[in-house]
């Protein structure tokens, strides 16, 4: 079995750093343009399975990196982003000015307090634990090569499982940018990382 677990194209709220998290937002102009340069830069390489976020920006990148395949998108509610409840719509910024010390969900993701209406990282990572392990059920012994396409927060909480890391490393890797591929190969019961860093269009476009 081998993964491509991609994260969706750029949306206006990743451009002006807004949390996003639950909110159903749909990619922009240029998040459709490097989603349709990395399905053309892909259109050699076989999928059998398409998983997808069922959340717009991840839904629609997913249709436009496999346009032209004849495959069905699956979406799955395992793979939607953190839920960040009430700071989502809100700023880095406007969140830092207001005294909610943001910046630890990244530089300290163990310390990290989320809203009180919102998901934390061991229910983010238990879904995605559950998510995998039933891929590893029902691939985990075939060639087949699936593409995962989701968000931040959740594709590396596939990958802090697939790593089998603690909390305190989930960012280990970096931040996906968008429309990036993580790419894991699962054979003789074990995860091998082949790039936690693919892109497959210039990230200067």
């Amino acid at each position: 079995m081998e993964l491509y677990i991609i994260r969706h194209g750029e949306t206006v709220w990743n451009k002006e750093k807004r949390l996003q998290g639950s909110s159903d937002i749909e990619i922009n102009e240029n998040g459709r343009n490097i989603a349709i340069k990395t399905g053309e830069a892909m259109k050699d390489i076989h999928f059998d399975v398409i998983y997808s976020s069922p959340l717009r920006r991840a839904y629609e990148t997913a249709k436009l990196i496999s346009k032209g395949r004849k495959i069905d998108i699956l979406t799955d509610e395992r793979l939607k982003e953190i839920s960040f409840g009430n700071y989502e719509g809100k700023t880095y910024e406007e969140l830092e000015n207001s005294g909610i010390k943001f910046s630890l969900f990244f530089d300290k993701p163990e310390e990290f307090m989320p809203a009180e209406d919102a998901e934390n990282f061991d229910s983010l990572i238990r879904r995605a634990k559950s998510f995998l392990d039933e891929l590893v059920k029902i691939y985990g012994n075939t060639d087949k090569r699936i593409m995962i396409v989701a968000h931040g927060a959740i594709n590396k909480a596939i990958m802090l499982n697939i790593k089998n890391i603690e909390l305190k490393d989930f960012w280990s890797g970096g931040l996906q940018n968008n429309c990036n591929a993580m790419i894991v190969a699962y054979r003789n019961g074990r995860f091998d990382i082949l790039s936690e860093g693919k892109l497959f269009y210039s990230h200067e476009q």
